[in-house]
């Protein structure tokens, strides 16, 4: 999906892809998968914060990672996603193991049967976690797994 970003606001630097557009109007020139949102004065809590008392009753709204928050049609999630994929393959919920560091993998945590925060995850994500691994740069999905299937 592409980024909508209005005209006027500084684009943080990164790798997600950026639309710059003058008239608002042309938001809704093209189905929307997501949005991610930015501000110059409030932290991404804040502004999560902000964004779910403003629309959340509408859409989702989600810290996916240091300056991104997104905006999802209401629904969907990471536990929607690994619940398709889980069925799929013939599992269930009771068959699963969810990693996450941001609080957009919450809802995950809450559908798999065992949640793993990274050690370097945010304080929202750690609260729900059965289990707190190593850090990203320090292979705590490894570590987690080779102790589970060791």
């Amino acid at each position: 999906g592409e980024v909508l970003v209005g005209a006027g606001y500084r684009v943080q630097e990164g790798p997600l892809p950026v639309v710059t557009f003058e008239d608002p109007s042309e938001l809704w020139s093209a189905p929307i998968n997501k949005l991610y949102i930015q501000h110059p004065g409030l932290d991404d809590d804040a502004l999560t914060k902000a964004a779910r008392a403003t629309i959340g009753g509408l859409v989702n709204v989600v810290m996916a990672g240091a300056g991104i928050v997104e905006i999802l049609p209401l629904g969907l999630s990471k536990a929607t996603g690994l619940s398709l994929a889980a069925r799929r393959l013939g599992l269930r919920a009771s068959d699963t193991i969810a990693f996450g560091d941001m609080p957009n993998d919450i809802p995950m945590f809450g559908w798999a049967a065992h949640g793993v925060a990274m050690a370097n995850a945010h304080d929202e994500l750690k609260a729900v976690a059965h289990e707190i691994t190593a850090s990203n740069d320090n292979d705590g999905i490894a570590i987690t797994l080779e102790h589970l299937l060791g």
